[in-house]
């Protein structure tokens, strides 16, 4: 048996309507009209911490606060799981694969997410940073959640469709499939192992990879 992380926004589900309405809110909360009418797709994935920064936002947490409370009140929900996906969770799973979230988004609201949308059952284990932005880079959480269940990288796989998906399985050494359905660019997917369309491909390419590799 083997072990597949996997990602939540832009890979098991179509986040960006409660999170991008959440930004927004936040930003004309604080009298960033220009921020807030933009298309901010682009910060889904990264921590947002990062993208203030991209941003030149030098106090960023009132703006977080802002968008946790307008989250939490009306944006979480606002998602729906991609097409193929619950198959594709099943038959990864019936295959004897042991399937763990690997999210960038707060523990304490993907939990949430998983169990309302009845993803949670197929998790052996979640993992997402803290609020204080503890482990809020991927590759420091994918390698503390490698060590808390005794996974092994040359055993795993890494799904998602940013960038931080694919740096985070380099940086421990596992390989990476790169989803196109999500938020991602050519840019982000560099270094994937391979890249899939849909969701249904899902379960086979994760079988490749981990033949090919002899795992």
């Amino acid at each position: 048996m083997t072990a597949v992380f996997l990602d939540l926004d832009g890979t098991l589900m179509d986040s960006r309507p409660g999170i991008t309405g959440s930004l927004s809110h936040a930003f004309a909360t604080h009298g960033m009209d220009d921020h807030a009418t933009s298309d901010l797709t682009w910060m889904i994935g990264p921590p947002f911490i990062d993208s203030f920064a991209k941003l030149g936002i030098a106090n960023p947490d009132p703006i977080l606060d802002a968008y946790r409370i307008h989250y939490q009140a009306s944006g979480m929900y606002d998602a729906e799981i991609y097409d193929g996906i619950i198959p594709a969770l099943q038959a990864m799973r019936d295959a004897g694969h042991r399937l763990y979230l690997m999210t960038a988004k707060p523990h304490a609201y993907a939990t949430q997410i998983t169990a309302h949308f009845g993803l949670a059952p197929f998790m052996t284990a979640e993992f997402g940073p803290e609020l204080d932005g503890t482990r809020n880079w991927k590759g420091d959480l994918l390698a503390y959640a490698l060590e808390k269940t005794g996974e092994t990288a040359d055993a795993s796989v890494m799904a998602g469709d940013r960038y931080h998906d694919m740096g985070a399985a380099a940086e421990v050494g596992m390989p990476a499939i790169a989803v196109r359905w999500g938020y991602g660019t050519p840019e982000d997917w560099v270094g994937a192992a391979t890249l899939i369309d849909h969701a249904s491909q899902l379960p086979d390419a994760v079988s490749a990879i981990l033949t090919h590799s002899g795992r």
